[in-house]
């Protein structure tokens, strides 16, 4: 009756356990939510946005260690981006990506749902969906607490093991996102600078065709 009893017992803690394990995991995924949605809303409340970033990619088996600066500002349904040498404008009805070293300017009607067309709103909402949540560690870098957000990609095939996503606590804006791959790529892009609601010049997305004179015209559409 002694063993019956200790291993009902113990079956019933076993029980509990796990039931306790799933709520924790549960509020945990609850709070990561409710965090990037402050910091979508917050984002969204700005009439402008600019950001200077840098960009690093990590790979130690194949020897890869680069880092390059860029930069985007946004406002409304515009922008212009800078990453890599490369600028691309985009004024509300094309989009002009200008290559100097190929000294070739691409027109082209932008496709919003085109997956490989890197944007800001690309890079400011990624997170909001095909990923699961989940609080991570935090890090305080100075008088700064940085809050990450395990991001886990819902599509099993995805190249993407994990996202972390760093979230400034104090004025909910993000902070750093670090991308692992399948293949062990770590991807970083630290923000260096981020500035809203700032008098922007109407002509800051307007491409000025007299500057590229001397450019190939690559008109797509």
């Amino acid at each position: 009756m002694n063993k019956y009893y200790n291993m009902k017992k113990v079956i019933l803690l076993f029980i509990i356990a796990i039931i306790s394990n799933t709520i924790a995991i549960s509020q945990n995924s609850e709070e990561a939510e409710k965090l990037l949605n402050k910091v979508s809303e917050n984002i969204k409340s700005y009439g402008n946005i600019y950001i200077n970033y840098t960009y690093t990619l990590f790979n130690s088996e194949e020897d890869i260690n680069q880092t390059n600066k860029g930069s985007f500002v946004t406002e409304d349904d515009k922008w212009k981006f800078v990453m890599l040498d490369v600028t691309r404008i985009f004024d509300g009805y094309k989009l002009y990506t200008i290559s100097p070293d190929d000294e070739e300017v691409t027109i082209s009607t932008q496709n919003p749902d085109d997956e490989s067309t890197i944007t800001p709103n690309k890079m400011l909402y990624f997170y909001e969906e095909g990923y699961n949540f989940e609080m991570d560690i935090v890090q305080y870098v100075g008088r700064k607490k940085i809050q990450y957000v395990k991001l886990i990609p819902m599509d099993s095939d995805a190249e993407i093991k994990y996202i972390l996503l760093g979230v400034d606590i104090e004025f909910s804006q993000i902070y750093k996102v670090i991308e692992t791959g399948i293949n062990d790529t770590q991807t970083t892009i630290a923000i260096v600078d981020f500035e809203v609601n700032l008098p922007l010049e109407e002509s800051l997305f307007v491409f000025d065709k007299e500057k590229y004179k001397d450019y190939y015209m690559n008109i797509l559409d």
